[in-house]
């Protein structure tokens, strides 16, 4: 397993998560502080700065310092690398689909020709 496999890893693991998929959709507005981000989750600002964590650790956010607070921010990088492993594995799934899809179309006609053959006079 490369290093870049393993960063996916997290990065799926941490997409798993409905909460943490809604804090990335939050934060895809602007930069917000852990108060700000617990505000519509009914639980306390320590679970949600474990939610952060892992996103940090998945490499999705970064926090900053600003006085007494710490906003986070969207890092989008590693969200494009997922969606381009998606894009890379849909293509080679539809590849697939679409000559299996050949393959029994050819097959049907076969049988279309084969029972033509055995009906005709």
């Amino acid at each position: 397993m490369t290093v870049v496999d393993d960063e996916l890893s997290l990065v799926f693991a941490a997409l798993a998560d409905p909460t943490r998929r809604a804090i990335l959709e939050r934060l895809a507005g602007g930069s917000a502080t852990v108060g700000e981000l617990a505000e519509p989750f009914a639980m306390s600002q320590q679970a949600v700065s474990k939610h952060l964590k892992v996103l940090e650790q998945a490499r999705l956010i970064s926090r900053t310092r600003a006085a007494q607070s710490r906003p986070c921010a969207l890092e989008p990088t590693n969200l494009d690398a997922a969606t381009d492993w998606i894009t890379r594995h849909r293509r080679v799934w539809a590849d697939r689909h679409d000559r299996l899809d050949e393959h029994l179309a050819a097959l049907r006609a076969a049988e279309r020709g084969g029972t033509e053959e055995t009906s005709a006079p």
